[in-house]
């Protein structure tokens, strides 16, 4: 059996940003947040942290800044996927010297590669580190899907322990939990799949939803470890409106939005990602007072 490095809700966190960096004190104020309301890890550097708009260095010192500031409250994952191996490799080396707890390793996009590709990207980076690595299946955003059978091949890597699938194919996920059995750890990618995804033996969700919610979500996950199958499902369906929502527009579009609604300074969206507006902002703004966040 792989190591498990959470259960329950990690919260991949946005990037506050100011017009020429980031504005570190209000990342402690949304890390803050979180782990007060039960946030059970942190990912920093991922998609909704805009980690592809990121300078090099400023994708090094929020790595830094977020394993200091947590200070062992909960476990820091840190994004540091790439299309290019030796980069993943150099990024994911330093995370490990400044402590992160596990990695986030995003499969290779644009130039993209095959199955057997895949597999020895994913095994030159795990030869290179000593800690945990979790896979990042996202096809819709990188046009490279791993497949179960690709799976069972990455899931013999002691550093490999787990998944955050992304795929939205919940017959994909019962698929690679019947064939890795406990050899592969699976988190949903998605908050509109948690529940599902848990029943399939998942130990939880990376989730944006967490970054306006995170009580909540964690809430969907420790209910359902509970054995309070009701109360998980009604908390999943309760708020299945407000995290559609969350995604009518290109994550992270819609939660950035929505937490500066909320009265948190996250800055500006980095080009090309551009702010919200007309029906679709409406649309968020309406979901947000009903569950009176603003």
């Amino acid at each position: 059996m792989k190591d498990i490095i959470f259960t329950g809700a990690a919260v991949a966190i946005v990037t506050p940003f100011t017009e020429d960096g980031i504005n570190f004190s209000e990342l402690k104020k949304l890390i803050d947040f979180n782990i007060e309301n039960g946030s059970d890890a942190i990912v920093i550097a991922g998609t909704t942290g805009e980690s592809s708009t990121m300078t090099d260095d400023e994708h090094r010192e929020v790595i830094k800044f977020t394993v200091e500031y947590v200070n062992k409250r909960v476990p820091v994952i840190a994004g540091t996927g790439s299309n290019d191996t030796i980069y993943a490799v150099e990024l994911s080396k330093y995370a490990e010297s400044v402590g992160v707890d596990a990695l986030l390793i995003v499969t290779p996009y644009y130039n993209k590669t095959t199955q057997s590709g895949l597999i020895k990207h994913y095994n030159y980076i795990a030869d290179r580190v000593n800690i945990p690595i979790i896979l990042y299946n996202v096809p819709s955003r990188t046009g490279v899907n791993i497949a179960p059978e690709t799976y069972v091949e990455l899931a013999k890597h002691p550093r490999i322990v787990a998944t955050k699938e992304a795929s939205g194919d919940l017959s994909a996920v019962a698929k690679i939990k019947a064939l890795c059995k406990d050899e592969l750890n699976i988190y949903s990618g998605n908050d509109d799949q948690i529940l599902p995804i848990l029943s399939l033996g998942g130990k939880g969700v990376i989730s944006v939803f967490s970054n306006v919610m995170p009580k909540e979500a964690h809430d969907i996950c420790s209910f359902y470890f509970e054995g309070k199958l009701e109360e998980s499902s009604k908390l999943q369906t309760e708020y299945l409106e407000l995290i559609n929502a969350l995604f009518i527009e290109v994550n992270p579009i819609p939660v950035k939005t929505a937490l500066g609604l909320m009265g948190y300074n996250v800055g500006p969206l980095r080009m090309p990602l551009f702010p919200m507006e007309g029906k679709n902002l409406e649309i968020l703004k309406e979901e947000l007072h009903k569950y009176k966040l603003i």
